[in-house]
């Protein structure tokens, strides 16, 4: 059954889903005028709360949609999905990880502007957003089989289950194995369970109580998080420049890259950053969706600054960390503990903990945001009164998580991201008239203000 994944993880993130993604991404930068690199002071000025509405339909605020979304991507895609970037692909990889996000700051401008426009309606009447919504009330009830094409990959795409490998890897290398304790399957099942019981604390109560404890979160790991790459940045600051331009050179020749073809660097890059940022995969505009705004523009821009803080700031700090100590060339790990060598090389005796305490925040907060948009789908597929019984299969698959092989887990995933990614960006392409409309009167009535 693994292989079988595995396979078809690796079938399906071939160059169609790379043109779908990247070449639609492109597209709607263009069709936006570069919206989201002109109003980006804008954007900043929203996310600070200068226009928010309280009596505006939704649950939450523009800022905590952002951080739940944040929460969701500003983790272990960040830590792990970079090490594995470069381990797969080579430090090009991440060059392609950035234009994949530039690119990804115009699809989520559109994506999550369209979550506010075109909202619609549970089975219990609660107002809700996302792909699903925005297709059915957007291009109209013929078009819902892309919704529940969108739906059930969700359903299974967004279970914890990487996080939970990652976190359990990263514990028993930085707590187990140093005091001589195998990481035999029964302590592997003794962690999954003990991290269900932590999340389901928070999972259990809903999107209000995700948003206040992911807001409250996400600023502090990434402080942390920054605080340590910084540090081990400065100590090798004179070889910077050198691994930058590594990044460059790497994405256009393929050497570090299976068989050296720079396709293949390309297509991890892009495949990594998808997992990473989620720009053109759907889950943003889910929570975004449920933002107590009216101007769909405002949301959009906003939801901008996702990829540019996921991936092009964080994403690439931990690249310098891992290349600038060497390790992805002097070792055979993957994924996290690629990260750990690399903090701990930096960092000796301290480094491993500090990204371990990072990892915990990283892996819980993004864990609570990932029940809210599986839940979400669940409710579309099957109605309200059933979906709180998402919160509990959830839950129990985190334990999967925590046993399963690294491989399987993260190509059940990726494939999972790629089936979303299709109705989320024939969607989006379809309505971005819609998108551009809004914009220009939007800011027609934001000009008269002045």
């Amino acid at each position: 059954m693994g292989d079988i994944i595995v396979s078809f993880a690796n079938w399906i993130w071939g160059t169609p889903m790379l043109v779908l993604l990247m070449g639609g991404g492109l597209i709607l930068l263009f069709h936006s005028g570069f919206v989201p690199f002109r109003k980006i002071g804008h954007a900043i000025s929203l996310l600070r709360g200068k226009y928010d509405d309280d009596l505006a339909p939704g649950q939450i605020t523009s800022f905590q949609a952002l951080s739940a979304a944040i929460a969701a991507t500003v983790g272990l895609g960040n830590i792990s999905g970079v090490a594995i970037a470069i381990n797969m692909g080579g430090p090009g990889a991440i060059f392609w990880m950035w234009i994949s996000a530039f690119v990804g700051m115009a699809t989520k401008y559109y994506s999550c502007s369209l979550a506010i426009m075109f909202r619609g309606k549970d089975s219990a009447g609660t107002v809700q957003g996302g792909p699903m919504y925005v297709i059915e009330e957007g291009m109209g009830k013929k078009f819902k089989f892309l919704s529940i094409i969108f739906s059930v990959a969700g359903v299974i795409g967004l279970l914890a289950i990487f996080q939970a490998n990652q976190l359990s890897a990263v514990f028993r290398a930085v707590m187990l194995e140093p005091a001589g304790i195998e990481s035999t399957e029964t302590v592997r099942w003794i962690i999954g369970i003990t991290m269900m019981v932590l999340v389901a604390f928070v999972v259990l109560g809903g999107i209000k109580r995700i948003a206040a404890v992911a807001s409250r979160l996400v600023p502090f790991m990434v402080a942390l998080y920054f605080v340590t790459v910084l540090i081990i940045v400065g100590k090798n600051f004179v070889d910077v420049p050198e691994m930058l331009w590594l990044i460059i050179s790497d994405a256009f020749t393929g050497k570090a890259a299976a068989g050296g073809v720079v396709g293949a660097v390309i297509i991890t890059g892009a495949r990594r950053a998808a997992f990473s940022n989620e720009a053109g995969i759907g889950t943003a505009p889910m929570v975004h969706g449920a933002s107590k705004n009216r101007e769909p523009i405002r949301e959009g821009l906003i939801a901008m600054l996702g990829p540019f803080i996921d991936t092009i700031v964080v994403c690439t700090l931990t690249a310098l960390v891992i290349m600038l100590t060497g390790v992805w060339q002097t070792t055979e790990a993957d994924g996290v503990r690629l990260t750990l060598n690399a903090f701990e090389s930096a960092l000796p005796g301290i480094g491993k903990y500090l990204l371990m305490a990072a990892v915990l925040i990283f892996a819980l907060s993004t864990m609570f945001t990932y029940s809210y948009y599986g839940h979400k789908c669940f409710n579309y597929l099957f109605g309200a009164k059933r979906a709180d019984f998402y919160n509990y299969f959830y839950l129990i698959t985190i334990v999967a998580g925590a046993v399963a092989s690294l491989e399987v887990v993260i190509s059940l995933v990726d494939g999972m991201y790629a089936i979303m990614a299709i109705p989320t960006m024939i969607s989006t392409i379809y309505l971005a008239p819609k998108v551009k409309a809004a914009y220009k009167d939007y800011f027609k009535r934001m000009d008269a203000l002045k």
